[in-house]
């Protein structure tokens, strides 16, 4: 089911991609720490790929990231990379509480320790943190003129809890 949660975060960039001109993808926001929304998409799509990349050995690393300026500045490859990694999704056959070590930076000089997680806690994170970059995607999109959904770049706890609340 967690994997299915992925499938449809990636489909809200998805749907933005089909209706974001190039122009607009690759639009510098002062006001967004200089960013693009290809900037936010490459940055999530790295995080997919460090996922997938370290799923054989059960070492995922997040630090590991190929930060390619092609997603960053074609809307076109970055969609096609979300349905690759959705087609991905939709075939994987993990057992959610398998255990994976992982490793991402946390600040500070020291060197990064490697932590155990679960597959389906891994997925629960990539998932919070597409989130997070929607957010940011959302309010680069205000500024520019882009529309988008009015659930995109909120997280599915507080859509559910404005169901809850009737608003």
């Amino acid at each position: 089911m967690v994997a299915h949660d992925n499938q449809l975060c990636l489909g809200q960039a998805a749907d933005l991609l089909q209706s974001c001109s190039r122009e607009y993808y690759t639009a510098r926001t002062e006001a967004c720490f200089n960013s693009t929304i290809g900037g936010h998409i490459r940055h999530i799509l790295d995080h997919y790929h460090c996922f997938f990349q370290g799923l054989a050995s059960g070492m995922i690393d997040y630090d590991d990231r190929q930060r390619e300026t092609t997603t960053e500045d074609n809307p076109d490859t970055g969609g096609q990379i979300i349905r690759q990694y959705r087609t991905a999704l939709a075939a994987l056959d993990e057992p959610l509480d398998r255990v994976v070590q992982v490793k991402m930076a946390t600040g500070g000089d020291h060197d990064q320790v490697w932590s155990t997680s679960t597959v389906g806690r891994e997925l629960q994170f990539l998932v919070s943190h597409s989130v997070h970059h929607y957010a940011l995607i959302a309010t680069i999109c205000a500024i520019i003129g882009v529309p988008v959904p009015a659930d995109f770049g909120i997280a599915p706890s507080t859509l559910r809890y404005r169901t809850e609340l009737g608003k």
